[in-house]
């Protein structure tokens, strides 16, 4: 959390999303990491206001300061993100009848918004969340390899959403609500009522990025703006057929947000020449963390000679073998002044620790859009 109010992005920020809660296969909210979120004492070199963790502190670890970045900063507001892709196992189990809906709400509300930690005095950590997002990946369709998948997912993610929001307004009528919605359209129509979905949120952020990677093998760009008439794929993704998809199902433009990736999709054995686009690749590049993955302050002092394409919006590293779609502060400057000529609501990056120390793609988005 250092870092956030040390690169000077948390004064940049309207919201934080903290990632990620668990839902268990018992149907309740639990977290994945209880040393990181609340136990771990926080050093004085890592803490947000320089001060160490006190040994008779209740509240520790992430979540202390996470509401010490809020007194710094009190129009920040934190949400707890619920799920992602290797925490949505058991959504489907939690949402499928009236009595789990209503157990799932009151357990998050409990945990995470009146702050009943485990082993913690009761409401030891109220107010350091505002609020909830879900990330189920995904309602109906395939997401990670386990999870459980029905058919009526998509009027219960519907039905689930009134009902977490129905028990946050008893909570705090402030409290709110918002989720990660899928790009492909398949994704969609599976799982997602979109104008009922959007009635209950204060916003969703539509998946901006991994629109191509290297689980394919051929290379292409992860996170382009507009769609390229070059694209030899079936299906031609991009940030504004996204947009447009959503919209045509009735989601309201001013809460849409634009998903911005601060990590680049890496392909390796890319020896056909030219600039690499739409190439045969061997396989994942090595990357940092994974295999074909890596953040941008990272691939941003990687060699290499870098493409640009302003008529899709875009940006790729090429040194005659491996091939890397990123995002730079120029393409998120043109998402930013795209955001803005559409009316949508915003944008959201992910995830922050992987933007430089200067903050730069959170900068560019700030210069734009506040």
């Amino acid at each position: 959390m250092k870092d956030v109010e040390a690169s000077g992005a948390a004064g940049k920020l309207t919201h934080l999303n903290y990632a990620f809660g668990f839902v268990g296969p018992e149907g309740t909210c639990y977290s994945a990491d209880p040393w990181a979120d609340w136990q771990r004492p926080v050093p004085a070199e890592q803490s947000v206001d320089g001060a160490a963790d006190a040994d008779d502190q209740p509240l520790k670890g992430n979540l202390g300061q996470l509401k010490k970045l809020k007194v710094r900063h009190p129009g920040l507001k934190v949400l707890i993100s619920l799920g992602g892709w290797t925490g949505s196992q058991y959504f489907s189990d939690a949402v499928l009848t009236p009595e789990s809906r209503a157990k799932l709400a009151a357990s998050c509300v409990d945990l995470w918004l009146k702050g009943n930690l485990p082993g913690l005095p009761s409401g030891a950590a109220a107010g350091v969340f505002d609020g909830i997002d879900l990330d189920w990946e995904w309602p109906g369709s395939a997401g990670n390899d386990g999870n459980v998948i029905r058919a009526e997912d998509k009027q219960n993610f519907t039905l689930f959403l009134a009902e977490l929001r129905r028990q946050m307004k008893a909570h705090d009528r402030r409290d709110e609500l918002t989720a990660f919605l899928p790009a492909a359209t398949t994704k969609i129509d599976a799982g997602f009522e979109v104008p009922k979905v959007f009635d209950q949120l204060d916003f969703a952020t539509v998946q901006g990025y991994d629109l191509h990677g290297p689980w394919e093998n051929r290379t292409g760009h992860q996170a382009n703006l507009l769609t390229d008439r070059r694209d030899p794929n079936d299906v031609k993704f991009s940030v504004d057929q996204t947009v447009r998809d959503y919209v045509g199902r009735g989601a309201p433009k001013q809460k849409i947000v634009v998903g911005v990736p601060a990590y680049g999709q890496g392909w390796t054995g890319v020896t056909s020449g030219g600039d690499g686009r739409y190439a045969t690749a061997a396989g994942p590049a090595p990357g940092t963390w994974a295999a074909g993955s890596d953040d941008y302050k990272n691939l941003v002092n990687k060699p290499g000679k870098r493409y640009r394409d302003l008529l899709t919006g875009t940006l790729w590293l090429y040194d005659g073998n491996e091939f890397w779609s990123y995002d730079d502060p120029a393409v998120v400057l043109e998402k930013a002044a795209y955001i803005r000529l559409k009316g949508l609501g915003g944008s959201m990056l992910w995830s922050i620790d992987q933007d430089d120390a200067k903050a730069s793609l959170t900068t560019a988005l700030y210069s734009v859009l506040r």
